[in-house]
């Protein structure tokens, strides 16, 4: 069964373009930039780096949007769970955007048709890729096998070699030289490969050259995501009452985590014009009231409480075991050599107090203490606080007095 490449790269822009169809869109950077822009926009005149506000100049009815990180992995990973259920158990999807799959040709044109992305099909993954990119969206290139695979290759453009392992410098420097796809490096023996392209791409390139290439999809490990829903009875437009609700769907999550740690908090609102949803990374192991928070938080971010929200979704994706770290000798205070070097070496045990796992400063962080008496061990890495508070007007006051006071006092008489 040959190998499936679907290739969603950009994967902001198509998240985008899939929200806010028929209209030009961009994504933006975080510091309001455009990085990617869909074809229509480009034609308006939009090109990657302008700022938001020169792009909406030229493209009035542009949609510009900051995709954030954990959005966009979320939604990836939605949809791989989606392509593991309906197509193949075998996928992978390292990089959002890109997605590898085992399946046959009539498979691959159904995904194609109902992703309206292009499809490569090869014996290996390289040339799936390289297929996909040279295919129409909602089309499948296939490469063939033996004699009609290499004659696919050799019109592989210079500008798709990235693929195979070359930089943009490389493509840069070959286009120089008038090398304008794989064809020409054909014609190259292995040692001007390595020598111009350097010796660790072009020893890859050599051996893909040389049959060496993917042919093995790994088996997909589905993610377990733990969600709970509530349709409302009337939309909600108060930050309030959306607590509420969050805080009676909380409980249900929090019990099938079962003590395990989740690294993403999603919020979906659906409203009358559709579902908006947005993802939040989360820090360490929060409890309930920072899950509530974190859960607001998102909820916001979605911007669908003015429209009224209808009905609520709380997602944890990314489930695992947090792993802790246990003292180096269990039960150290049962165990009788403690106290014989607490009686010799009072000193020379001490425990961590901490006060900050997440602080960015050390002494903020955490603190040694004394094994016995837990008061606060100083070590040569301990701030020492050489400012003493202010006094106040009444103290300062009362001060002077007794200085006085104390003066004459002295004074014989």
């Amino acid at each position: 069964m040959p190998l499936a490449c679907v290739l969603l790269f950009p994967w902001p822009l198509t998240l985008l373009s899939r929200q806010h169809p028929g209209i030009p869109v961009a994504a933006l950077s975080e510091s309001r930039k455009v990085l990617y822009s869909s074809l229509d926009a480009t034609e308006a005149g939009v090109q990657p780096g302008m700022r938001d506000i020169a792009a909406l100049s030229r493209c009035p009815e542009l949609h510009a949007e900051v995709i954030t990180a954990p959005s966009a992995v979320a939604a990836w990973a939605e949809l791989l769970e989606t392509l593991y259920t309906r197509y193949s158990e075998r996928i992978e999807g390292r990089m959002p955007g890109i997605a590898f799959l085992k399946i046959g040709p009539a498979a691959a044109r159904e995904l194609a048709a109902a992703l309206h992305a292009p499809v490569g099909l090869a014996e290996s993954l390289e040339v799936a890729h390289l297929a996909a990119l040279r295919a129409k969206p909602g089309e499948v290139r296939e490469a063939g096998e033996g004699t009609a695979e290499k004659a696919f290759l050799a019109l592989t453009p210079a500008a798709h070699l990235e693929v195979i392992g070359l930089t943009g410098a490389h493509i840069h420097r070959l286009a120089f030289l008038g090398v304008r796809g794989l064809a020409d490096l054909m014609k190259w023996s292995a040692a001007q490969r390595e020598g111009f392209l350097g010796v660790d791409v072009g020893k890859r390139l050599n051996r893909f050259l040389k049959g060496e290439r993917t042919k093995a999809v790994q088996r997909y490990v589905p993610g377990h995501v733990t969600e709970a829903r509530m349709d409302l009875d009337g939309p909600l437009y108060e930050p309030t009452e959306a607590d509420v609700v969050l805080a009676e769907l909380l409980p249900p999550v929090l019990t099938d985590l079962r003590g395990r740690a989740a690294a993403c908090l999603t919020v979906q609102a659906g409203t009358l014009g559709g579902t908006l949803s947005a993802t939040r990374k989360l820090k360490g192991s929060p409890d309930a009231a920072g899950l509530l928070r974190i859960a607001g938080l998102a909820l916001n971010d979605t911007g669908a409480l003015p429209s009224g929200v209808e009905s609520l979704t709380l997602q944890l994706s990314g489930i695992q075991q947090p792993g802790r770290m246990v003292g180096l000798w269990a039960g150290l205070a049962d165990l009788e050599v403690t106290k014989d070097v607490l009686d010799r070496f009072p000193e020379a045990l001490v425990k961590v107090n901490w006060l900050d796992p997440f602080a960015y400063a050390t002494d903020a962080r955490y603190e040694w203490v004394d094994w016995l008496t837990g008061a606060v061990r100083p070590s040569a890495m301990t701030p020492r606080k050489s400012w003493k508070p202010a006094l106040t007007r009444s103290q300062a006051h009362q001060k002077a007095v007794e200085r006085t006071l104390a003066f004459f006092e002295d004074v014989p008489l």
